[in-house]
């Protein structure tokens, strides 16, 4: 990572060892962002993204259950408890309210954060998340099914794990454990995302593993689509919810694009006024 973390190390979060880092000054003006990474990633997983936020914000970001240098437990695994991990960890740290980005798994879990406890959260970015197990394509949950630890062996995922936990059948544990996680997903209902307080961005590949049309109606559940725009061709005023349709990119894709994405969600986070060219 090209910059260091200003803080890190662990915190006993909800049972957890829970390994985090801040990049920044959480007392600087403005609202944090609470970055979390998707299944199997962790704290480094996503360096460009961490240090191009932390340009103009602090930054949060932590190692989930069993990720990284956070150990796994005997506890079982679900977005619900994952959302409740981020929202402790932002009051340890005595953070009233953070923007949340997720990607992935991390997107699934910060929109349990903004369901569960809504005052933490300012906005909210869902980078390549479902709602709802039906938002991935059947292939996704069938090549889940068949990961086992062979596929992991000499990665930074297994020698994460490890270096905190060498018993092999820890790992077996953790993954079958993330199998079902990801397998089963999560099933928000419609009235639970429209009730969501927080402005919504949603990002999503055009050949991501996230179906396009179910990202769409998070994009409209959330509030987006306007109809007096759609008819005199201007927006008026900053939207509830944005989309952004990324060309030629994949799930794992996504994640590369911190270069395109960045200054999308940082005009987001400012509530950039819409652009409106003089034309005519």
């Amino acid at each position: 990572m090209g910059n260091k973390p200003s803080r890190s190390g662990h915190l006993p979060i909800n049972g957890l060892d829970l390994y985090y880092e801040v990049h920044g000054d959480l007392a600087a003006p403005g609202i944090p962002l609470l970055l979390i990474p998707g299944a199997f990633m962790a704290t480094d997983s996503m360096p460009d993204w961490v240090e191009a936020f932390a340009k103009t914000r602090a930054v949060i970001v932590f190692d989930q259950q069993g990720h990284g240098r956070t150990p796994d437990t005997a506890r079982a695994m679900s977005y619900e408890q994952f959302g409740d991990d981020a929202a402790e960890l932002l009051r340890a740290l005595e953070v009233a309210r953070a923007d949340v980005m997720g990607y992935s798994q991390g997107g699934g879990a910060a929109l349990q954060l903004a369901i569960r406890n809504p005052g933490l959260v300012s906005k909210l970015v869902a980078m390549s998340a479902t709602f709802h197990r039906d938002g991935w394509h059947p292939s996704v949950a069938e090549a889940i099914a068949t990961m086992s630890v062979a596929d992991f062996a000499g990665t930074p995922v297994h020698t994460a794990f490890t270096a905190h936990t060498p018993e092999p059948v820890a790992f077996d544990a953790y993954l079958e454990k993330m199998k079902a996680l990801n397998i089963n997903d999560q099933q928000i209902s419609e009235r639970q995302m429209r009730a969501i307080a927080a402005k919504t961005m949603v990002i999503v590949g055009d050949a991501d593993s996230v179906i396009l049309e179910h990202a769409l109606a998070l994009f409209r559940l959330r509030g987006g689509a306007d109809d007096e725009a759609a008819k005199t061709g201007l927006l008026q005023s900053v939207p509830q919810a944005r989309l952004a349709v990324l060309p030629a990119t994949s799930h794992i894709g996504v994640a590369g694009q911190a270069d395109v994405v960045v200054p999308m969600v940082t005009a987001f986070l400012d509530d950039a006024p819409p652009v409106a060219p003089d034309l005519f």
